[in-house]
């Protein structure tokens, strides 16, 4: 049945809940509610609620949601889509900075396992530079370019500019390949060359560009492209 949030008795509404009890008592669906705020003439917000819902297996895939996803069910605008979307967000990056303040990057498969997340459902190449300190602490993460299906585009300036910015000791690129593949293409070489030696140039040295795929990674410093 449709019910409408004025059907139901007051002190049993979901922001009457979170006051009384918490939000952490809400169930997903009576959180979502209250992000959507309000439904519509013949659909209430409980049902878009659900709808949102559905649209997923698992509630950890709400973070890879997109506003054209939301933007099929009917009773669901723009606004919004924007701020479920927006919301979702906030709650990936408080969590991020839970888990990696001061996370300590010491070898390839450490930074792959630790940042893989962030490609996660990616059907185009991102580009992610992590900013180091002097004893391999992540002090700075940047997504530089979000390219199209199989090409990124991303200039030497942008990636210095924010280390410069951060007062970054040295930088690891990230980039995914959303084929699957992570052999790296004789672009991501010659890119990955010239960061090097813009870098001993600098005195900010790139340890490594490591290429994500389907559960598998490349790292230029474990292949001896990078010479440290």
């Amino acid at each position: 049945m449709n019910y409408l949030i004025k059907d139901i008795k007051k002190n049993e509404r979901p922001r009457e809940r979170l006051i009384k009890y918490g939000a952490e008592s809400l169930s997903n669906e009576e959180l979502l509610s209250i992000i959507i705020k309000t439904g519509t003439k013949n659909r209430s917000v409980k049902v878009l609620s659900l709808e949102v819902l559905n649209l997923v297996d698992d509630i950890n895939d709400l973070a890879n949601m997109t506003i054209n996803r939301l933007l099929t069910i009917k009773g669901i605008g723009l606004v919004k889509a924007i701020e479920i979307i927006a919301t979702i967000e906030l709650g990936k990056r408080i969590n991020i900075d839970k888990k990696e303040e001061k996370c300590k990057l010491s070898n390839p498969f450490d930074i792959y396992r630790t940042n893989k997340y962030l490609f996660a459902g990616k059907k185009q190449e991102c580009f992610y530079c992590l900013y180091l300190n002097n004893k391999n602490e992540m002090i700075e993460r940047k997504m530089l370019f979000m390219g199209t299906v199989n090409k990124s585009i991303v200039h030497p300036r942008e990636v210095f500019k924010y280390a410069y910015l951060s007062s970054a000791s040295s930088i690891v690129c990230m980039h995914n390949h959303p084929s699957g593949d992570v052999l790296p293409s004789k672009d991501d070489i010659m890119f990955t060359k010239a960061l090097v030696e813009i870098g001993k140039i600098q005195n900010i040295p790139v340890l490594d560009h490591i290429i994500v795929g389907d559960e598998k990674y490349y790292s230029f410093q474990d292949e001896g492209m990078i010479e440290l």
